[in-house]
């Protein structure tokens, strides 16, 4: 395929696929990496006017610091409807829940959704779009439970393949993809495997998904909530008109403990996010002073896994 044929695919590819971008979030270089690592060539060739637009919506949060100061501290955030209480009680005995949320207190709550405190700032649309039509714009509440705290199996596709005789690779269009741990295993764990001997034992290199719940820390201090995780859902949800979800909550009653919780992006600098007097709010992704849709080219995530073994003798 020569250059411009290759230009053209990418073009193609472009059409369909946006990312959502709120502009204005320090660090500008972070919006102008994506962009020049994913961007199509027009976005690319036109930094002037990216950084042009940036600039604009920076001066347009200058505004908002005045107008809206206080305004994640005034979120919404209730029990929930006793009838959704056994949806809650199966998603806390779950082992996601159970293995990821065992740190500090956790609930799950109704939360509002507008004056959450955002630290991502951009969303792949095509993936927002996706949600929406999966919930459906008028959901019962236990349908938007599930939607919110889903404890079913992702659907997303995954290709492995062995690349070498101690290397493989995963592929999957989700960016939720990740490598969750190592792990040691009983032989009696171990089910179908016809083994060349007697095992002692197994090592795994675990590969998926998160637990995938909408996922918020409650700061203690400022009473403000900061979105963690399930930002596509959120957004999908405001799209749809929904105001408020099921969220699972943890709080935090000290700033260390967002070390062990939160993204590095909020631990290296909560006062930013806890203490600035109008932070980024998720009803921003919806303003068209502030967000920006970014044609990009596809990409997937890969995950590559290596292993070595070596074999001593040694003195016993």
């Amino acid at each position: 395929m020569n250059e411009s044929e290759n230009i053209s695919t990418i073009r193609a590819e472009a059409a369909s696929r946006h990312e959502l971008w709120l502009l204005g979030q320090p660090p500008l270089h972070k919006f102008l990496d994506f962009v020049d690592d994913q961007g199509v060539v027009e976005q690319i060739s036109n930094a002037q006017l990216l950084v042009d637009q940036w600039r604009a919506a920076n001066d347009y949060y200058e505004e908002l610091a005045k107008n809206e100061a206080g305004i994640a501290d005034m979120i919404e955030c209730s029990g929930l409807d006793r009838r959704l209480q056994p949806l809650a009680e199966e998603v806390m005995a779950d082992a996601r829940y159970r293995r990821t949320f065992d740190t500090l207190p956790a609930r799950i709550a109704m939360v509002e959704l507008d004056r959450l405190v955002v630290c991502q700032n951009h969303v792949t649309y095509n993936f927002v779009e996706d949600l929406k039509s999966r919930l459906g714009p008028h959901p019962d509440p236990e349908a938007l439970f599930r939607f919110c705290l889903p404890l079913d199996t992702p659907q997303t596709p995954v290709e492995i393949r062995k690349v070498g005789s101690q290397r493989y690779v995963f592929r999957c269009d989700s960016t939720d993809f990740r490598f969750h741990e190592s792990v040691l295993l009983h032989p009696d764990q171990i089910v179908g495997h016809e083994a060349h001997g007697a095992l002692a034992g197994v090592v795994g290199l675990m590969v998926g998904h998160s637990s995938n719940f909408l996922n918020a820390i409650h700061d203690d201090d400022s009473n403000r909530l900061l979105l963690n995780n399930g930002y596509h859902r959120a957004c999908a949800l405001r799209e749809l008109g929904i105001t408020h979800a099921p969220c699972l909550v943890q709080t935090v009653t000290r700033r260390d403990e967002l070390d062990i919780t939160a993204k590095p992006i909020v631990s290296e600098n909560p006062g930013y996010y806890f203490n600035a007097p109008r932070p980024p709010v998720l009803k921003d992704f919806g303003n068209p002073r502030i967000r920006k849709m970014i044609p990009v080219k596809k990409v997937v995530r890969m995950i590559e896994i290596s292993f070595e073994v070596d074999d001593h003798l040694i003195h016993a």
